[in-house]
């Protein structure tokens, strides 16, 4: 199941469409709302209970990475997708045979548990062998696979609500769109897990494209670059990875907290204005803040490679705190303005998940820096919770308080930047590793070379 070794004059342009083939398929769980309306109709289910299958869907995420990130970099990328493809999909199956029997528990269980896994182990597979390729631009290489978990739901939205006209919205209809995604998305993951390649021990940078050993480029300016190697285990022991855990636990949350309301969040904001928004408006506006969510994932990250993966940062925590702050202040007494700072505070949500691996990288090196990765997507797990909760918990109680309009959304976005200027102070104390945590030379050269082992099997 291990990967073959790139053969001479092999493109290290291949690997991103290989990686981008798994995320755009389990990028399909930002699209989870839209079966949301048919399992409740179909099968008496409150808004609650029919949000289960995509929460435990992100929190088996976070925790699978987490837990199978070491895994991860000892059985290769194609082992990781190939893991990834079986769950996921098996997961839609399940999740079509419990519609198809009404066993909602079976539902949760498949795409929750099953398919979230699949979710975690897929999300993490590409980023060692890319980083690995693209020691030069190791920012926009990342960003270009993970741009397809933010741009999944554009295909899988109108993919999944077309199946349903077809099929019908009831349980018969609903478990014929599982069965059909399982499959297509099976289809579509074996194309990566088919095409990924390792890149040939000794390598550095492929400037023409192929796979042969050149000197490797200078680092980007304000980047914290380190030649040396930190294993996952001594990793979590630095104040460097509980740094970044902050930093992306604080930009998500600021993300997904206009996310998560996008659409009542607008109307509410000019509800009492003489033009307010249309249903068909916000849910315009929910697409724009899913393409800004989409390019902030390789324009941004692409960028931390001209000016480094701090300076990047500062932009995100720095900048996304003016924009929530003008919003509080100026969003409704202007559209434009609002929507304006939306997006930009989305495309930093997108940025942050592509720029966090490179940043890793800088730090960490690249010789587990996949299972380092996974074990600091638990700040998204926690910032899932997170940032639903503030906005949500905060508009329900100036609800209660006779609040209406922008005055239910103030006091949450007031925490948001109290939130950002915390990632942002994290940022800025981010420091190199200290030699304490380094692998020793000759451990790494071993474990570079367990390609010979490992590919016994290839």
């Amino acid at each position: 199941m291990t990967p073959p070794l790139a053969p001479a004059g092999w493109s290290r342009w291949l690997v991103p469409p290989a990686a981008l083939s798994v995320h755009l398929s389990i990028g399909q769980a930002y699209a989870w709302s839209v079966f949301k309306p048919p399992l409740e109709s179909a099968l008496g289910l409150s808004g609650t209970a029919s949000a289960l299958p995509f929460q435990l869907g992100i929190v088996m995420l976070g925790l699978s990475a987490a837990f199978g990130g070491t895994l991860v970099e000892r059985k290769g990328p194609r082992w990781a997708m190939t893991v990834a493809l079986c769950c996921f999909s098996s997961g839609f199956l399940l999740a079509a045979l419990g519609a198809v029997t009404e066993q909602y528990w079976l539902i949760v269980f498949g795409y929750g548990f099953v398919g979230g896994i699949g979710l975690g182990i897929g999300y993490i597979s590409p980023v060692s062998t890319l980083i690995k390729w693209f020691p030069d631009r190791p920012g926009m290489a990342t960003g270009i696979a993970i741009m397809g978990f933010g741009g999944g739901a554009l295909i899988a939205s109108p993919w999944s609500a077309q199946m349903l006209d077809s099929f019908g919205a009831g349980s018969k209809g609903i478990a014929l769109a599982f069965l059909v995604h399982g499959l297509v998305y099976a289809v579509f993951m074996a194309l990566g897990v088919l095409l990924v390649r390792v890149p040939p021990p000794g390598y550095r940078q492929g400037g023409d494209g192929g796979a042969r050993p050149v000197p490797g480029a200078e680092p980007a300016a304000g980047a914290l670059i380190s030649t040396a190697q930190v294993s996952a285990r001594s990793a979590v022991r630095t104040p460097q990875f509980w740094c970044l855990w902050v930093v992306l636990c604080m930009n998500v949350t600021a993300g997904i907290g206009i996310l998560e309301k996008a659409a009542p969040m607008i109307t509410d904001f000019f509800a009492e204005t003489d033009a307010p928004v249309s249903v068909s408006a916000a849910a315009g506006f929910v697409a724009l803040l899913s393409a800004a969510n989409m390019a902030g994932r390789i324009g941004w990250s692409s960028t931390s490679d001209l000016i480094g993966r701090k300076n990047m940062y500062r932009v995100y925590l720095g900048v996304g705190a003016v924009m929530y702050l003008l919003i509080s202040l100026f969003g409704d007494s202007s559209k434009p303005l609002f929507v304006l700072c939306a997006l930009v505070i989305l495309s930093f949500y997108g940025g942050g998940f592509a720029t966090i691996p490179a940043y890793l990288k800088d730090l960490f090196g690249t010789y587990q820096v996949g299972a380092i990765h996974g074990r600091l997507l638990t700040a998204w797990s926690t910032a899932g919770v997170l940032g639903p909760l503030i906005v949500n918990r905060v508009a329900d109680s100036q609800e209660a308080a006779g609040r209406s309009g922008s005055g239910l959304y103030g006091l949450s976005f007031t925490i948001m930047i109290g939130l950002l200027v915390i990632g942002f102070v994290a940022n800025e104390l981010v420091r190199p590793v200290h030699p304490r945590h380094h692998v020793p030379a000759p451990r790494e050269a071993a474990d570079e070379h367990v390609p010979s082992e490992e590919h016994r099997a290839a």
